[in-house]
């Protein structure tokens, strides 16, 4: 019996730098599974779109898919916009969505693993502020998340951790910054908790124009690769488990 094909999707941007950071991600998952199909597939913007992906599976005479939502909060695209195009899927297909990417350690690793990159070393930590910026939502539950993650992160050593937000919801990463200077962090380093640059991830960038350390986005981290393939796991077991595989 086959393992179920793994779909990642993305939400696509008219950035090439999304694309790009999508597929470098995808080539560490591949490497790390070197058994296991791996596709991609974009909402909006880029192709392949998810549709054209699931016909060509289908055509291939695949049966079985793990669609993993390219997301690190469950909000509007998780619950509403991939349903949708999963539903309007090839009948022949028997597709299970996966959850979204967070929250999780290994992401806040990733985000330990790209502050460090950007400069700052165990040393600095605990008098660093740190900004959890991320893109956003309107969906109160994607915001808690986010708020919850900055406690958590805040017990492992930061001076203090901060939420900020580059659309939809308050504060913004520069207004995040001067609370931090203002609580008396010797420095402040803003961690974009995003996946790949773009549009918002560049709103972000300019919010730290006052910090001391501006991360990278999380993009192709190893930490975010064993991520998605613990999601797949998760996900790929009951369809396996109704096949007797």
């Amino acid at each position: 019996m086959h393992q179920p094909v793994l779909l990642v999707i993305a939400h696509g941007s008219r950035d090439a730098r999304h694309a790009a950071t999508v597929h470098a991600l995808v080539r560490r998952v591949r490497a790390a599974r070197p058994d296991l199909r791996v596709e991609t597939g974009f909402l909006d913007f880029n192709v392949p779109s998810v549709p054209g992906v699931l016909e060509s599976l289908a055509a291939d005479g695949v049966r079985d898919v793990v669609a993993l939502p390219l997301l690190l909060t469950r909000a509007f695209h998780a619950k509403a916009d991939i349903p949708a195009v999963l539903r309007a899927a090839p009948a022949r297909l028997r597709i299970r969505q996966a959850d979204v990417l967070g929250p999780s350690p290994l992401l806040t690793a990733a985000l330990e693993r790209r502050l460090r990159e950007a400069g700052l070393s165990p040393a600095d930590k605990s008098s660093t502020g740190v900004v959890l910026a991320s893109a956003g939502s309107s969906d109160p539950e994607a915001i808690a998340v986010i708020a919850d993650i900055a406690r958590e992160w805040r017990h492992t050593g930061w001076c203090a951790v901060r939420p900020a937000f580059a659309s939809a919801s308050l504060p913004r990463t520069e207004d995040a910054v001067r609370e931090l200077r203002a609580l008396g962090c010797a420095k402040v380093a803003v961690a974009p908790y995003v996946l790949a640059p773009g549009f918002l991830p560049d709103r972000i960038a300019r919010g730290a124009a006052d910090a001391d350390v501006l991360a990278d986005v999380l993009g192709p981290a190893p930490e975010v690769a064993r991520v998605l393939l613990e999601r797949y796991d998760a996900a790929r077991r009951p369809l396996m488990a109704a096949v007797g595989a």
